[in-house]
């Protein structure tokens, strides 16, 4: 007998996981994929609960199925927002409590089983993980590692306890089970999502209330059995989170939106529209303070050369390798843009000195002394730096671009002009004169 009364929860599932897929669809990264995966596990319960009614043992197998989806969906959000390693030991704790549970759920399902099969299913819940993350505990020891293997062993226990000492013992463990998972989710949510935004704020409270819904149902029904409420105030907490995860879905697309327009898409560093702003207010700030900041334009020479003759390919991994190693050589308070095809500006904040900057420059040139190494192929490119310090070289931005601008262009000049100068022979006599050729300089 199909119970007709879940569809309304069902369809109102399926249209928020059919949103959640639409928008995870353009982001997708490791969180999504779980979330979403989990999501079907929920919507797999929703399924199964319309065919609970059913007798016999299509019935327990159904209930199975509809209760276990509820856990695979608990632990794959927490799969989700684990900050610890997602190796071996990882895997291994998550399968052992996945396999635990469901073990246990199966046999609540199934009549007759005998106490000591309870009993060792009670054990495996908790033991197995505990073991694991003894045995490795040097490869895998975050405490909410420790946590979600210390939440078991306590299950484990109180299934112990209750399991066959009260006459609803065996109801009060499936609750305890699902309100485990779901604390854990809980646990690791706040971990991972420590920021202030309606998204995260929306699935922390969803997870919270989704957790304490069995213990709260337990509590009504052993002190007011005659109060009734609706499945689809219990099922309000599983909408909560399906809302809150699309929001922080959103908002991390807004996010990434906003930093692809003012960040460079290749290097990743700041674009010239960022950096404009950030040299106005650094220049502003030195003008307050009555300090200095400096301004250091680097051109790579010789970078037409790389793309023509080892491909565009190789030019991008040069582009990244430079800009990882401008990175390295300035502080945290300093910025490092790419301004151009194969130009970063320098932004070097107070305390400052046109003596600090001309040793930054120096630096930055000594690095192409050597070829960059880019996985294992060596290219050869080099530098030309100019520098000009506000307030002694410009008082407005753009004059101290301009001038920084002028500079590493007489550098770029002077380093050709050096280039070129090249040995060659030249012929003072005829082929078969006695005299031998010899060789000078000529510019």
């Amino acid at each position: 007998m199909i119970n007709w009364s879940g569809l309304p929860d069902l369809a109102a599932m399926g249209l928020l996981v059919a949103a959640f897929a639409s928008v995870a669809r353009r982001n997708p990264n490791h969180t999504s994929r779980a979330w979403l995966i989990g999501w079907a596990m929920i919507t797999l319960h929703f399924i199964a609960s319309l065919f609970e009614d059913f007798p016999g043992l299509t019935g327990a197998i159904v209930h199975t199925v509809t209760l276990s989806a509820l856990v695979w969906a608990g632990l794959l959000f927490i799969w989700a927002s684990i900050p610890y390693q997602r190796g071996g030991t990882t895997r291994a704790i998550f399968l052992s409590l996945a396999l635990g549970n469901t073990l246990y759920l199966a046999l609540m399902n199934f009549k007759d089983q005998m106490d000591w099969t309870f009993t060792a299913a009670a054990i495996l819940l908790g033991a197995p993980a505990l073991a694991i993350a003894l045995i490795f505990r040097r490869k895998a020891n975050h405490p909410l590692q420790w946590a979600m293997v210390g939440l078991y062993v306590l299950l484990a226990v109180f299934v112990l306890l209750v399991q066959h000492r009260t006459e609803h013992g065996l109801e009060w463990v499936e609750d305890a089970i699902l309100s485990t998972v779901y604390f854990g989710c809980c646990l690791h949510f706040g971990h991972a999502y420590r920021r202030a935004t309606a998204g995260a704020f929306v699935t922390l409270a969803g997870f919270l209330s989704w957790s304490l819904v069995w213990t709260i149902g337990a509590v009504m029904f052993a002190f007011w059995p005659t109060v009734h409420v609706e499945s689809e105030v219990w099922n309000l907490p599983k909408y909560l989170v399906a809302v809150g995860m699309i929001l922080l879905l959103l908002e991390d697309q807004i996010e990434h939106n906003q930093h692809l327009a003012l960040h460079d898409h290749l290097t990743g560093l700041p674009n010239r529209r960022l950096y404009q702003d950030r040299l106005a207010n650094a220049l502003e700030r030195a003008r307050r303070s009555e300090s200095q900041a400096a301004l250091l334009i680097v051109d790579l020479d010789r970078f037409k050369e790389v793309n023509d003759t080892l491909g565009h390919h190789v030019g991008d991994l040069v582009l990244q390798e430079v800009a990882h190693l401008f990175s390295t050589r300035v502080r945290r308070s300093d910025t490092v843009a790419r301004t151009g095809g194969d130009e970063f500006s320098i932004i070097l904040e107070g305390p400052t000195s046109r003596e600090e900057a001309t040793t930054v420059g120096q630096s930055l040139i000594e690095m192409f002394n050597e070829p960059l190494d880019l996985g294992g192929q060596a290219v050869s490119v080099g530098a030309s730096v100019g520098i000009a310090v506000y307030p002694e070289d410009a008082l407005e931005m753009e004059s101290l671009c301009i001038a920084a601008d002028l500079r590493m262009y007489d550098a770029k000049h002077d380093s050709k002009a050096s280039r070129d100068r090249v040995r060659i022979p030249r012929e003072l006599s005829r082929p078969d004169s006695a005299e031998q050729p010899s060789l000078h300089w000529v510019d």
